[in-house]
């Protein structure tokens, strides 16, 4: 290999510290990738591979324009990769051989701080673990808001996962002796898995964390020195952390939030068709955010619930105060995104103009929400206005700036003296030009003389081909053009000096007055972020007003003794979905003496709405929102918990039963007699005796150990029996009816248990073959008869030879298996069970089942 310039001898000295990521390396108008990070980039971004030098000894290269760099950075990290962005760091003008390079910046998909990566809508979250004296600790910060969590989970990988899998986590940091039994489960995870062994917080953000947890300051730790690494900067918007205590709140895992699809849909992704995108009547980003973080974690605490709730009735009630803070709401731009910029040193005029007009805002919201009674003025005093702020930025900044800050056009006329001598001089200037112009048309008769300008020769004096005969003596010939002159005067070069003087001067002064404004407003970021946590609590409260005004919805109230009472429940979200009154609504009552509903009836007569809607009302009510139905009366529940939906974990190898199963067990392992159970259809993933026997060793392990209110849905009639042997189990079921053979459903939940079925008229309206339901419901009456089988129908047609071959030979060369008989041993094993099994203590399934085993083995 041929000896490496100097210039890539450096860029191979930074790369090898940033093995993990691809090197922007500036050259020039370009950022340059070379070797691997070139031919992987060139096909990530689908841009030219080309190569630098020749023969054997060429370099694979390509390059993205440094003006238009932030897509392709966009395009990378959404593939979950890194970025190191390599700068010049000293003047070319003043450098020695090559200029000096190092990396400014590494931009992973958890420290993206602006780009089409950032959704306004939810939190971008970068996490870490700790792995200390057997607990496992994590902490989760928000880089775009300075938002950090942390706290204790257990060992269990669905506790990871349900604090780890929500919307907006980008990146994982773990150090690399984590614990072995993990290797699986972080190549499954759905999100960048970075490694990182330091651990301890950097000073300057050490009085940010007062926790006495030593894991959790291991975690803490972990995540703000990785920030502080790859940034390479101030992180002064960083607040301070907040340990969450799991008994604040009721717990969901990962599972249950998707399976009631709370914040994402699970055929497209999006918040459509959501319960966040019922409830999100928000007026702002960080209000949206807000709501996203309440529905994955409601409320536990009753007085905490009852505040919030207390603000959504003042505001449903005084519409006129609601309508004057929504109108100011909708003139306040991202506040807890502009102070990270702020702080990040990234922020440019125009944003600031933003962070004013939203500061600008806050008076005429406080005024409002004190006009709600002490509910109100208790919210507004956790706050402070920052108007001083807001006066400073008015008076400082320009209405419409330009969004580079080192052209000019910024600071407002008035705010600096010498910056407006500066600028009077630069106009001055260019009316001497225009002056100038005029005259100098005048004295020579040359009809297209005209003054210009460029960065190469200044400014100058344009003279067509056809008039250069005109030209005075005393213009100097500047340059030639193909059809026209351009010549200079003393005169014309000395204005030149003083104008770029000023320019040059005005455009320096201006920019440094910038950043004075920008450190001024950093100054004052932690009460913007208070602000903007108050702004952002009375706009979550406001569209709860809204939604619970238009939806007809009802202040749910709590009990003491876990009863649940609701009076006409609906799921609102099917609702919405369906024509304005056509929803049946539904009663559900559980109290100490009924603390289970066995729910039997047709698929698609509405058992997982009926559900389903249980605990979204819940889930409602803890957030501090109204709920559809109207009568609410409600348990705190510390835990829901559910089995809704069918499908594979292909991930890790697990089948939709054994995924069944492990959501299952971690639901009766972990709940409490304050939770909330809702298990639909278990048992079905493998043989109808096998299912039917876990189906009813579950219910009785809830019934008897685990007391939580529980919604039990089933296709196992046989386990309706179990109504007259548990106490606190009743039967209801969704009623259909049948009507000229076909079968209609009326949404409406009874008491009792379901006559049948109606599998084989699902199958009709799915459209299935005549044939095919023609056959079913033969063998149906067949089975229901107690028959052993059903005689196999004859074909009218023949099957083609081929078929023949393959179906009907075998059958032929089948021999007949003849009984093997019973030893006497065998029966005389069989009669002592049946001496020594208590009868009267046999469930009738149970009964059934030893029926079939003995008829197995006397076969």
């Amino acid at each position: 290999m041929a000896q490496q310039t100097p210039m890539m001898q450096q860029y191979l000295s930074i790369k090898s510290e940033y093995k993990d990521a691809f090197l922007f390396f500036r050259l020039g108008d370009f950022y340059e990738l070379f070797h691997e990070d070139a031919i992987q980039a060139a096909q990530l971004l689908e841009i030219t591979l080309t190569k630098r030098g020749k023969g054997d000894d060429a370099i694979p290269m390509c390059g993205v324009p440094y003006h238009s760099a932030e897509s392709y950075i966009d395009k990378i990290i959404e593939k979950g990769y890194k970025i190191a962005v390599c700068e010049q760091v000293e003047d070319p003008r003043e450098a020695k051989g090559v200029v000096k390079r190092d990396v400014v910046r590494v931009i992973t998909p958890g420290t993206v701080m602006e780009g089409r990566a950032l959704s306004a809508e939810e939190n971008h979250y970068i996490a870490a673990l700790s792995f200390h004296k057997d607990k496992i600790a994590y902490a989760k910060s928000d880089l775009t808001t300075g938002e950090t969590e942390a706290g204790i989970v257990t060992d269990e990988l669905v506790e990871l996962e349900r604090v780890l899998f929500i919307d907006g986590m980008k990146e994982l940091i773990v150090s690399h002796d984590y614990p072995g039994d993990l290797k699986s489960w972080l190549k499954a995870v759905p999100f960048t898995v970075s490694f990182d062994d330091q651990d301890t917080i950097p000073e300057p953000l050490q009085s940010l964390y007062d926790g006495q947890d030593e894991a959790v300051e291991k975690a803490v730790g972990r995540v703000w020195s990785y920030l502080s690494e790859t940034q390479k900067r101030s992180l002064d918007h960083l607040q301070p952390v907040t340990v969450r205590m799991s008994q604040q709140f009721m717990q969901m895992d990962a599972h249950t939030r998707r399976n009631l699809e709370l914040t994402s849909s699970l055929i497209d992704r999006t918040k459509k068709g959501t319960l966040f995108g019922l409830l999100d009547e928000t007026k702002t980003a960080m209000g949206s955010r807000r709501l996203r973080r309440w529905i994955e974690s409601p409320l536990y605490h009753q007085q905490a619930i009852e505040r919030r709730l207390e603000l959504v009735n003042k505001l449903k009630d005084e519409m006129l105060e609601r309508v004057n803070i929504q109108d100011a709401l909708q003139n306040v731009y991202d506040l807890e995104r502009l102070v990270g910029k702020v702080a990040y040193g990234n922020v440019n005029a125009r944003e600031l103009v933003q962070l004013k007009r939203s500061l600008q805002q806050a008076p005429s919201i406080f005024e409002a929400v004190n006009k709600l009674g002490i509910e109100g003025r208790a919210v507004t005093k956790e706050a402070e206005l920052c108007e001083a702020l807001a006066d400073h930025l008015q008076n400082a900044l320009v209405d419409e700036p330009p969004i580079s800050t080192k052209d000019g056009g910024m600071i407002r006329k008035g705010f600096h003296e010498q910056l407006d001598e500066y600028r009077e001089a630069n106009e001055n200037g260019k009316t001497w030009l225009s002056n100038l112009e005029r005259e100098e048309r005048e004295k020579s008769s040359i009809k297209t003389l005209k003054i210009g300008y460029n960065r190469v020769f200044g400014y100058y004096l344009e003279v067509s081909r056809g008039q250069s005969h005109l030209v005075p003596d005393y213009f100097e010939r500047k340059q030639t053009l193909t059809n026209a002159e351009r010549y200079v005067t003393p005169e014309l070069k000395d204005m030149e000096r003083k104008i770029l003087d000023a320019q040059e001067k005005m455009e320096v002064l201006e920019y440094d007055l910038f950043v004075q404004i920008r450190e001024t407003t950093k100054a004052q970021i932690t009460k913007i972020q208070q602000l903007a946590k108050v702004i952002s609590y009375i706009d979550v409260l406001q569209g709860f007003a809204v939604v619970s005004e238009n939806r007809r919805f009802t202040r749910p109230s709590f009990t003491d003794d876990r009863t649940l009472n609701l009076v006409n429940s609906r799921h609102p979200v099917v609702e919405v979905t369906i024509p304005a009154g056509d929803y049946v609504a539904n009663d559900v009552h559980l109290h100490e003496e009924r603390e289970m509903l066995l729910i039997t009836g047709p698929n698609m007569a509405g058992k997982s709405t009926y559900m389903r809607q249980v605990a979204i009302i819940s889930i409602m009510a803890q957030i501090g929102c109204y709920v559809p139905s109207d009568t609410a009366q409600l348990p705190r529940f510390d835990r829901i918990f559910t089995r809704i939906g069918a499908a594979d974990d292909l991930v890790s190898g697990q089948s939709t039963f054994m995924v069944e199963m492990v959501e299952t067990e971690y639901a009766l392992n972990q709940a409490t007699n304050n939770s909330l159970i809702l298990l639909d259809e278990i048992g079905r993933g493998t043989s109808t005796y096998d299912g039917m026997a876990l189906a009813q060793a579950i219910i009785e392990f809830i019934h008897e150990r685990v007391r939580a209110k529980t919604l039990f849905s089933t296709h196992y009639h046989e386990l309706t029996v179990l109504e007259e042997e548990l106490e606190t189990l009743d039967n209801v079921h969704v009623k259909a009816e049948e009507e000229d053979g076909n079968v209609v459903f009326l949404h409406r939940v009874e008491k009792g248990r379901a006559d049948k079925s109606y599998g084989i008229h699902v199958a009709k309206l799915a459209s299935l073959p005549t044939e095919v339901t023609d056959r079913a419901e033969t063998l149906l009456k067949t089975y229901e008869s107690g028959q052993p089988t059903a005689p196999v129908q004859e074909r009218t047609e023949p099957m083609p030879d081929e078929q023949l071959t393959l179906f009907e030979e075998p059958k032929r060369a089948e021999k007949v298996k003849e009984p093997k008989p019973t030893t006497d041993r065998e029966l005389a094993q069989l009669k002592e069970e049946l001496q020594q099994l208590d009868v009267l203590h046999l469930t009738p399934f149970e009964a059934l089942e030893k029926l079939y085993e003995w008829q197995r083995k006397l076969r």
